[in-house]
């Protein structure tokens, strides 16, 4: 039988001291980049890639910081394409912050690290892929979740290797980003005793590919594209912006596979990617986007997760303590991916298996069974440590 307290015990306790919040102040800082329409009408385009992850990301932190008197307080600040981020980021962080999430492009991001305001700054940049970020353009306060193009190009050539593909018919667009992700291309063919017997380039020309015959042009191109070349194994495409990439699956002159940025792709996250409990993340954030999670939104959950996990682990808000921890062997946070992440101390990088994924299903995970690294088995993707050309400044 329940029996209520008297009023005179009641009136004698001290009254409750309120746990104060801490809070974690994040800031979004992005632009509005021209993003390339999706080449195939099944992907529609996609305009808030990033954002919809970091959302959820700042949602699952508060799940938990409710329990524990901590709540993280998500600013988003995405300026139009032709918005001066250097005048923003200086508001950013004259208002105190200085916990960002960037996604930006590499210039831009560069901008917003060298400001004399970010010094003390963390900056996780969730876009870039540029591994000139991570060589000789690195910066001691910018930490990079996306996989490198080496990492890339170093997941699918240990692939390649393990089937013994090892004869690559290389053929890349003309852009900056193609360029960049082509040299890590011959970098892991170098690495793992690949040979690329024929390198050609695809400048782009405008077809009209709704009309009746638009795959007529299609079958035509492609295969001239690629006829005339000595015998190989794969086509290592390089096609950054979707401009023609898609095309080469059944439509080369001869019948090999398609891998790199179609066909067998080498990705952070991929919407087939079910292991590890990824299908958990996949229906709980399709249920709050609406739509397929990208590897930027995975990118953009996990740096708003990275910032969560910090402050759970050290109780501390400042940047100082939360970049001491976040850099520590202590580190490392769950990812749906079987083993914790951490950053490789030499160049910022997030070390990370990489799924390796077809069109509509996920085909292996790098590293690839029997790559050693006496450290991490990760590091054997991209640059280690005694590659490394990034030396921060002091």
């Amino acid at each position: 039988m329940f029996i209520a307290p008297s009023a005179g015990w009641a009136q004698s306790q001290p009254a409750a001291m309120a746990t104060p919040i801490k809070h974690l102040r994040i800031v979004y800082l992005g632009k509005r980049y021209s993003e390339p329409v999706p080449l195939s009408l099944l992907d529609k385009p996609v305009y808030d890639k990033g954002i919809q992850g970091a959302r959820v990301g700042a949602a699952d932190n508060n799940v938990t910081g409710k329990f524990v008197g901590q709540e993280t307080d998500l600013t988003e600040d995405i300026l139009p394409q032709n918005g001066d981020i250097v005048a923003e980021a200086k508001k950013v962080f004259a208002a105190g912050n200085s916990l960002i999430v960037a996604d930006l492009e590499a210039k831009d991001l560069l901008a917003v690290a060298d400001l004399p305001e970010a010094k003390t700054a963390i900056i996780l940049d969730i876009r870039t892929s540029d591994d000139d970020l991570r060589q000789e353009q690195c910066r001691a306060n910018v930490f990079h979740l996306a996989p490198s193009y080496a990492m890339r190009a170093d997941a699918l050539g240990q692939f390649l290797l393990y089937k013994r593909w090892q004869r690559w018919f290389l053929i890349h667009g003309t852009k900056p980003a193609d360029l960049a992700y082509t040299a890590a291309v011959k970098r892991a063919a170098s690495r793992f005793g690949s040979r690329i017997v024929a390198e050609r380039t695809y400048a782009y020309s405008a077809r009209a590919r709704t009309t009746d015959t638009g795959h007529q042009q299609t079958e035509q191109q492609m295969a001239l594209l690629t006829q005339s070349v000595p015998a190989y194994d794969v086509i290592f495409v390089v096609d950054m912006d979707e401009v023609f990439g898609e095309y080469l699956l059944f439509n080369s002159f001869d019948p090999r596979p398609v891998v790199g940025t179609q066909g067998l792709i080498a990705v952070a996250w991929h919407r087939s990617f079910e292991e590890y409990a990824g299908q958990e993340m996949q229906n709980r954030f399709e249920k709050f986007a609406h739509r397929t999670m990208t590897e930027r939104d995975y990118e953009g959950w996990l740096a708003v997760r990275i910032f969560g996990e910090a402050l759970l682990r050290t109780g501390a808000t400042d940047t100082k303590s939360l970049r001491s921890y976040i850099l520590s062997d202590e580190f490392n946070i769950a990812a749906y991916k079987g083993i914790g992440l951490s950053f490789r101390k030499w160049d910022l990088q997030l070390r990370q298996p990489i799924l390796l994924a077809g069109p509509r299903a996920l085909v292996s995970i790098a590293p690839i069974a029997g790559f050693l690294h006496p450290k991490y088995l990760t590091d054997s993707l991209g640059f280690d440590e005694p590659e490394t050309k990034c030396h921060f400044a002091k």
